[in-house]
């Protein structure tokens, strides 16, 4: 409850208000049964059928989200699917900048009732900040309070709402959807309401990408007890709306203002606590979505830290600590939760749609019935369409933010993602058979000076019989490099998160060696460790020996010495690239200086690394030759 259900546990704070707010000067007895057929009936659809009994099913080996969903379509060779799920992450990760601002925000709002000049701002802000500085400290500590404390809040809310539906039982009404289609073919703002009821199923998408830390099975039981308590809160807001019609249209929030006096601080306290945990949801989801876009190449390599041992735990500073500023220029431009419900929305429904194309595929990748393929496809298409163009009526009021935010991550996306595939477009791969003569001899050739015991450089390549055209360059070419062993060392991403496994293949025996790293997107690579490991393993079966072959050092049993090569590929041939091409290229060399270098990436020692330039060589060959003329020079 509290990892899952955080988001969506939290929208009572802020539904019912922004609905208020739509229908000032016609609060009445249709406009609310209505509104509250149209919450229910969302939170059925959208939460209930499409992400609790539909996409949960669609999990990588346990792990939800759209990125996971994207890497089992992928394989259908769709090549345009990546823009879908880049967009879709772009939006998630946008979302969870919107979400701690409003939420917590929206909580200590409620303080105004107690008192009028209660600083907002400040206290959100403090909040905001003490809650992105722990999270380097690792939330394991505290973790073990959120499910208790989520679990009060659902309690909370079912008795807040059940107080104010027994003496009006006829609220109830609502759950019949004939309510709902009557508000929305008689209510001349039926798109501005929709945008308002949206907010009720925002954490649909933030559930699906949790679902890897608890389980399909704990998520769909748990959701019905917390959808219960949601409607009964919603009841019991509409009810006394209903019952103070003056007090709603006075600018307040029903959530708190139908609350017991005496009850006030305990309600903002316990708000003040859901929002927060339903802002560390978002914030360990926006981490699980950028450790996924790394290893789909759609995000350059950040640090990825472990703070603790719970499931799932990861820490990454740089977004982490962008996060922060986004959120805090967040609650300085809108200092309202009122003014930031506009910006709230709009770019969860861009995710919406995403997952449902995804999920269309998927549907038709697992041969499901086409029948039912496309009565999911025509319903949720139109739903969230309908949805999206309600709240693209908010983009002038705020949601331009979020889009903005979102463009700017979907467009890094695609640049990196496009940058990597053309730099390996023009990627040379030889084939290692005609070079190991040449290495064995370079091995025994005292001319050459020795440049290590061990030289070892890391490879792109998927075929181990090849290797790049730049790595056999700086062997043989660039400055001849003689060392008594040579490794090969290659990192598969695997589709199954947890995937952690290895293999090698000896290309020279006692000389040359290629080893096949095979890591989930959920193992951090840290290569310099596992190779390691690889050579306890070689030691221990007698193929290798780690100990110095320098005689000076061999009769001291000194460990050999290790040095890796890292190539960095220059791309000195513009001309070969179209105006498009040009562009990705020169702003993905933009794009890279966000992540760190490939040293820290692969975790390895930096006073071992040499990083080289080596030209990118192609086969294309200029179109146009130079023409000599006739001279009396030679």
């Amino acid at each position: 409850m509290g990892i899952v259900f955080g988001d969506i546990g939290t929208s009572p704070l802020y539904v019912m208000k922004a609905i208020v707010a739509v229908g000032k000067g016609r609060i009445n007895q249709d406009f609310v049964e209505g509104a509250l057929s149209c919450i229910i009936w969302t939170l059925t659809l959208q939460t209930t059928v499409k992400y609790v009994l539909i996409a949960l099913k669609a999990d990588n080996n346990g792990e939800g989200g759209i990125l996971a969903l994207y890497s089992l379509v992928k394989k259908l060779k769709k090549k345009w699917l990546y823009i879908v799920a880049i967009l879709g992450a772009a939006a998630l990760v946008s979302d969870g900048v919107i979400t701690p601002s409003m939420t917590i925000v929206s909580a200590i709002e409620g303080l105004k009732i107690y008192n009028p000049h209660t600083p907002v701002i400040f206290i959100t802000l403090l909040i905001l900040m003490v809650l992105f500085i722990v999270q380097q400290f690792g939330t394991q500590s505290i973790g073990k309070f959120y499910g208790p404390i989520m679990f009060l809040w659902f309690i909370m809310l079912a008795i807040l709402g059940i107080i104010e539906v027994i003496p009006h039982l006829y609220i109830f009404k609502a759950i019949n959807p004939y309510y709902a289609v009557r508000l929305i073919i008689t209510e001349p703002e039926t798109l501005v309401i929709m945008g308002a009821v949206f907010l009720c199923t925002t954490g649909a998408e933030a559930l699906y990408s949790d679902l890897g830390h608890c389980g399909i099975k704990n998520i769909r039981i748990s959701w019905f007890f917390v959808k219960t308590c949601l409607i009964l809160n919603y009841l019991g807001q509409g009810a006394w709306i209903l019952s103070n019609p003056a007090e709603a249209n006075s600018g307040g929030n029903p959530f708190f203002m139908m609350m017991p006096h005496g009850f006030l601080v305990i309600g903002v306290t316990m708000s003040t606590l859901a929002a927060i945990i339903a802002s560390q949801a978002l914030i360990t989801g926006s981490y699980t979505i950028f450790s996924e876009a790394m290893s789909l190449d759609f995000w350059p390599r950040q640090r990825i830290e472990y703070p603790s041992y719970q499931k799932g735990q990861m820490y990454i500073p740089a977004i982490n600590w962008g996060l922060l500023i986004s959120c805090i220029i967040v609650v300085i431009h809108f200092e309202e939760s009122s003014r930031m419900e506009a910006a709230y929305g709009l770019a969860i429904t861009i995710t919406m749609l995403m997952t449902t194309v995804l999920l269309i595929y998927y549907l038709n990748y697992k041969k499901v019935n086409k029948f039912l393929i496309l009565l999911f496809a025509v319903v949720y298409i139109t739903l969230e369409g309908g949805f999206f163009y309600a709240n693209v009526l908010k983009f002038k009021d705020g949601g331009w933010i979020t889009m903005l935010l979102a463009g700017i991550i979907a467009f890094c996306m695609y640049i990196w993602y496009n940058g990597r595939k053309l730099k390996n477009k023009y990627v040379q791969y030889v084939s290692l058979k005609p070079y190991l003569p040449i290495i064995q001899d370079m091995k025994n050739d005292k001319e050459i000076p020795k440049y290590s015991n061990n030289l070892v450089y890391v490879s792109r390549t998927k075929k181990p019989v090849e290797i790049e055209a730049k790595i056999i360059f700086s062997i043989i070419n660039k400055n001849p490099k003689r060392a008594d062993y040579y490794w090969f060392l290659r990192v598969e991403n695997d589709s199954n998160p947890y995937t952690f496994e290895y293999d090698v293949l000896e290309l020279i025996p006692n000389t040359l060696y290629n080893v096949n790293f095979k890591l989930g997107f959920k193992v951090e690579p840290l290569i310099n460790i596992y190779f390691n490991q690889v050579l306890e393993d070689l030691k221990a079966s007698g193929k290798i020996s780690l100990i110095s072959n320098y005689p000076s050092l061999k009769k001291y049993d000194i460990p050999s010495d290790f040095r890796y090569i890292l190539t960095d590929r220059v791309f000195n041939q513009e001309y070969l690239l179209s105006i498009k091409e040009r562009f990705i290229l020169r702003f993905y060399n933009l794009v890279k200086y966000i992540g760190i270098s490939d040293t820290a990436a692969l975790g390895l020692d930096t006073y071992n690394v040499q990083v080289e330039e080596v030209p990118m060589l192609t086969d294309v060959i200029y179109k146009n030759r130079i023409k000599r003329i006739k001279t009396n020079q030679i």
